[in-house]
């Protein structure tokens, strides 16, 4: 077999290889020009493992790998950096640590979702649509309020934007609001044929279908929680889920004594955006979960009670991926728990 650890930056890559018949060792630098990276993995005797660090530039690696046929495991950043007790650092030696811990099989490995789940092109297109409206809005708003223009959300009318266009400014004022009008305009445009297309790729999926049957949870919030929670069965409770995406306190706790501080953020930040937009909805229509955001909201104030509602929805989303189930069936399932006197936390057997 041969075993490669790889140091994987933009331009290059630094490789070093393990044949385990022979126990040959070397190392090689590939220029990521031309074909010479697919050359080079295209000729290597099968079978292949190859160790990567998770990194943001990786994923046309991945592609190749996968497409070779090649085993190509991702390992955790700072896990890996943990075995390597030295301070050195360059790349031929982070390349031979990936080899090293692949050889004695303690390779911190990450789960890594499959390719159609990679491409979140889409939505993260969309997200990044919705941010630039936000900032025209605010800003646009912003304009009305200091010329005594107080509309609210009734801005964003056909009636309010007429009533903004009226406005006596002053000349680079006048410009500078016929321009974020414009582009508010067009953003509003551009967004609409995004929703469109996302609500048509999820009523494509079976499972972003059986997440919408949750009151609140519309296209682009199941479509989100589907591709980056992956496989449901990978995560043992709830309490992991919550922790995968960052819906936890940090904790600095020792003697005895508890620490808890504010969220890790540890996680994937437009399914926590999304989870916390949802439950705005779903506690209209939710009658438990509106009395749970009801008391925590005595408790805790409007931010935290927020957020820990919206753990719960996210929790109820990942059992219905877990157990295939709708949202009526997960409703007579709590019911049987609490008539049985079980029920907790919206976890239901």
């Amino acid at each position: 077999m041969q075993i490669i650890g790889v140091d994987l930056h933009a331009r290059q890559q630094s490789i070093a290889r393990l044949d385990t018949a022979t126990g040959e060792l070397s190392e090689k630098t590939l220029k990521h020009e031309a074909e010479g990276v697919r050359e080079f993995y295209s000729s290597l005797p099968k079978p292949v493992r190859v160790g990567i660090e998770a990194t943001g530039t990786m994923p046309w690696f991945l592609e190749l790998m996968e497409e070779l046929g090649i085993d190509c495991q991702v390992g955790h950043p700072a896990k890996i950096r943990a075995a390597e007790p030295r301070k050195q650092k360059h790349d031929r030696a982070d390349a031979a640590l990936i080899r090293k811990l692949l050889a004695e099989d303690r390779f911190p490995s990450i789960w890594m979702p499959s390719s159609e789940q990679r491409d979140r092109a889409l939505l993260l297109h969309r997200h990044q649509w919705v941010r630039l409206r936000t900032r025209t809005q605010n800003a646009l708003q912003a304009i009305a309020l200091s010329h005594g223009l107080r509309r609210g959300s009734s801005l964003w009318s056909h009636a309010g934007q007429q009533r903004m266009a009226s406005l006596p400014l002053p000349p680079y004022a006048a410009e500078r609001r016929i321009a974020l009008q414009s582009l508010y305009q067009h953003l509003e445009e551009q967004i609409q044929e995004l929703d469109r297309k996302v609500e048509e790729l999820a009523w494509q999926r079976p499972q972003a279908r059986r997440l919408m049957t949750h009151p609140g949870v519309g296209p682009i919030t199941a479509l989100a929680t589907e591709t980056i929670l992956g496989d449901p069965a990978r995560f043992a409770d709830g309490k992991a889920v919550a922790s995968y995406v960052g819906i936890i306190p940090r904790e600095h706790s020792s003697g005895g004594r508890q620490q808890l501080g504010r969220l890790s953020k540890q996680g994937n930040p437009l399914l926590r955006f999304l989870w916390c937009e949802a439950v705005g909805h779903a506690i209209r229509k939710d009658a438990e979960l509106r009395r749970f955001y009801q008391h925590k909201l005595v408790q805790k104030g409007l931010g935290k009670t927020r957020v820990a509602a919206a753990r719960k929805l996210g929790i109820r989303l990942w059992i219905l991926l877990r157990d295939q189930i709708d949202y009526l069936e997960f409703c007579r399932r709590r019911q049987l728990r609490q008539n049985c006197g079980g029920a907790h936390a919206g976890m239901p057997a």
